[in-house]
């Protein structure tokens, strides 16, 4: 791929999949493309998420490479062209998998219309001294009866299997089709052959008129019907993006020459300005330039109290507008809003695949043959030595070792293995995305629910950001003469303490001038030249490089430290002029979510380039008894890198913009976010508020995603663990009781819904 270039990434929804081993034929079908950087395939949301290069590869070689590979795709407007919005493509998608349910409705109706006189006939006939009606009987030893109502069954309502089996043994794969069509073909084909006279060996000995039409046609009725309850029950899991998805408003009041005019909103263009009336939800991510309002913004932040917003305020789209009257100019608009950057970040959480879910997946690779191997001794056992240990009950050794084996090939399909871990991620980064915690990925949920050390950055983080000028200490000259000199030097600085000066400076009315000379030194402080006059305004360490003598101010400067203030010293000409203590406050829900932590077990950690007295009184403050102070911009993320090769499993906090290096270096990276200047692309995890007890609810989400995961995991191997030898005849000699093939496709379709159903039991846990 060229380096030079972004790759392109698409989301394709995929039709057909029936099991974990279909998802990795279309995942190898993908990666084998040229110019395909990655592929990832999501057996519950049935979508492959590409990343290629456009150069190379255009989207239609994306959609010719899943048909090739046998699967359906639901393919996007003009040929792929024209990229649909998240609500066109979930809408399509919708529309193209209700068709397929219905579909599959109507199958299972037509198929249980014909499978219902087999089984209603087959299990009369097996109740002991039932009646024998004449009709029964007829029915019952007339083959050719069966047979009409048997074959549309097992070759028309289930041809779906064959041609899935015929795709995957051309991929060569083997899937849960493979399964089915093997079992259900077994049971047919051996009724059509006694029912033509012809066994199918001579060694076989006869076996009256008794067929097993029923089994195959109940067998397909009963795989149809758990398949259909488990692509109802899966549309649940998706619930999140569908509720987030609509909360966009459908049109908008756009300002006009001579009024308002209502329009589509998505032909609202930046710029434009937008009337919002009370109670309607904004259309847009924007700037309030008239009005003032308060505006409901839990459905993007999950904070439960409205928010006040007047002139100069930002505003989010999506969000309700409360009693009163808004003029909004967009500044984000379609692709670009807030909600739709949510909407792509949990789609991509959903699309992602965990480690623990490779795991499964490899395990699903080589199940199926596994399966037919295990389905072949158990036939040859009973068959060839089994005969000493089971009465046959009018049965031969033949039926009585097939059906064996038939029961073993329908109930070990790994469906349930393939739900286990996407549905639970699924339910858990949609519930994450409604409180306003935001997840990268599997991956992400599954280091957050490992974590022992957190990390946090201090200001910004810890502390509001927002530090105020609380004690000016001079040592030469008028004091309004040095701030002014300090602020002026200050005003080409973007750092929170030197804007914390300016703001004290303005609010005493002095006269600022730009600075002839700037230069800012990271991690110490600012030399710049104002009005002919050199300023130094930093730490010691800035005094020290410079020659400045302070001594004089050194007991000063360690009570107003001792206090957990930041100190600038400011020297003019290279002489101490005096002392600027900025305080920076802590967050209000600080000290509870940092409690919240240690209560989990967890070691909490501040990081900051303060001195170690300041940071020291800080984090005294919020219960923090792990402090690393006076550490350069630069060093943060070696301080998470010696944390880590200590054997920790570390999170860091921090801003998501000037914390990026330490938030990439740690197991897991939590950015801070608020409103739309949310900074999506720095960490694994996104708080869109910057309530910091989103912390702890982010990681306790983390935890009890996973531990669902790992329960769907565990009952779904123990399922198979324990299906498979129950199937192969087992408890027969101990309880004489044989596994019936449609019992065992009817627990195979039910493994998968209670794995689905186990899942969404996470939906009420409540986020906190």
């Amino acid at each position: 791929m060229d380096e030079d270039k972004e790759p392109a990434q698409v989301t394709v929804g995929v039709t057909g999949m029936t099991c974990a081993t279909c998802a990795a034929t279309v995942d190898r079908a993908l990666s084998g493309l040229d110019g395909v950087a990655s592929a990832s395939v999501n057996l519950a949301t049935e979508r492959a998420r590409v990343e290629f290069d456009p150069q190379k590869l255009e989207i239609d070689g994306i959609y010719n490479a899943i048909e090739d590979a046998g699967y359906g795709v639901i393919k996007e407007s003009g040929g792929g062209s024209e990229e649909l919005s998240s609500l066109e493509r979930h809408e399509k998608e919708k529309d193209a998998r209700e068709r397929e349910y219905l579909r599959m409705r109507r199958d299972l109706i037509l198929a249980a219309v014909l499978s219902a006189p087999l089984l209603i006939v087959h299990m009369y006939m097996m109740i002991p001294g039932a009646p024998v009606l004449r009709s029964f009987m007829w029915f019952h030893h007339t083959g050719w009866a069966q047979i009409i109502l048997a074959a549309p069954v097992q070759f028309w309502i289930g041809g779906r299997f064959y041609r899935g089996a015929c795709n995957a043994l051309r991929n060569r794969t083997a899937n849960m089709d493979v399964l089915v069509v093997l079992g259900t073909s077994a049971s047919f084909f051996y009724s059509l052959a006694v029912m033509l006279g012809k066994p199918p060996f001579e060694v076989i000995p006869s076996v009256g008129d008794d067929y097993y039409f029923e089994a195959s046609a109940v067998l397909i009725t009963f795989i149809l019907l758990g398949k259909l309850m488990e692509a109802r029950t899966k549309t649940r899991t998706s619930d999140a993006i569908r509720s987030l998805l609509s909360l966009t408003p459908n049109t908008a009041l756009i300002v006009v020459e001579g009024g308002v005019r209502k329009v589509p909103v998505d032909r609202v263009n930046v710029g434009d300005m937008v009337r919002v009336r009370p109670g309607e939800s904004l259309p847009v991510d924007g700037t309030v330039v008239k009005g003032s309002s308060s505006v409901d913004e839990s459905m993007i932040t999950g904070e439960s109290m409205p928010v006040v917003k007047g002139v100069g305020d930002q505003v989010i789209g999506s969000t309700v507008n409360g009693q009163g009257l808004l003029l909004v100019r967009a500044d984000r608009v379609g692709r670009d809003t807030m909600l739709s950057s949510i909407v792509r970040l949990v789609e991509d959480a959903q699309s992602s695949k965990a480690p623990i879910q490779r795991y499964a997946d490899r395990v699903a690779n080589w199940f199926v043959p596994a399966v037919v191997v295990v389905a072949i001794i158990t036939f040859m056992f009973w068959f060839f030595w089994g005969t000493d240990i089971y009465d046959t009950d009018g049965k031969g050794p033949f039926l009585f070792s097939l059906l064996a084996m038939v029961a073993v090939l329908v109930i070990a399909c790994p469906c349930a293995l393939g739900l286990a871990t996407p549905t639970a991620i699924m339910v858990g980064s949609g519930l994450g995305a409604r409180s306003g915690i935001l997840i990268k990925g599997g991956d992400a949920l599954e280091r957050a629910a490992s974590l022992d050390v957190v990390v946090f950055d201090k200001t910004g983080t810890l502390t509001r950001g927002e530090p105020n000028v609380t004690n000016v200490v001079v040592y030469r000259g008028a004091e309004d003469d040095m701030l002014r000199m300090a602020a002026s030097a200050e005003s080409g600085s973007e750092h929170p303490l030197g804007q914390a000066l300016v703001k004290k400076a303005k609010d005493r009315g002095l006269e600022l001038v730009e600075p002839g000379y700037f230069e800012a030194v990271p991690g110490k402080g600012l030399d710049a030249t104002v009005t002919g006059t050199n300023v130094l305004a930093g730490n010691r360490k800035l005094m020290e490089a410079r020659g400045v003598e302070f001594d004089r101010a050194v007991d000063e400067l360690e009570r107003l430290e001792m206090e957990g203030k930041t100190v600038m010293m400011v020297a003019l000409d290279g002489k101490l002029a005096g002392l600027v203590a900025v305080a920076d406050v802590p967050r209000s829900e600080a000290v509870t979510a940092v409690a919240d932590l240690q209560r989990s077990g967890l070691e909490v950690v501040m990081l900051t380039g303060d001195n170690s007295r300041t940071a020291n009184a800080v984090a005294s403050q919020l219960g923090i008894s792990q402090v690393i102070s006076e550490v350069l911009p630069g060093e943060k993320s070696d301080v998470i890198r010696k944390l880590r090769q200590g054997g920790h499993r570390v999170a860091m906090v921090g801003d998501g913009i000037n914390d990026a290096p330490a938030l990439a270096a740690a197991d897991l990276g939590i950015a801070i976010g608020s409103g739309t200047d949310v900074a999506v692309e720095s960490g694994d995890m996104v708080l869109v508020s910057d309530d910091l007890r989103n912390v702890p609810a982010a990681i306790r989400l983390s935890q009890r995603t996973m531990s669902k995961v790992r329960q769907n995991l565990f009952w779904a191997l123990v399922y198979n663990s324990m299906g498979i030898p129950v199937a192969a005849g087992m408890l027969y000699p101990a309880l004489g009781w044989q596994l019936n093939p449609e019992i065992a496709g009817l627990a195979m379709a039910m493994s998968s819904v209670s794995v689905v159903s186990s899942s969404l039991l996470l939906r009420s846990y409540k986020v906190e």
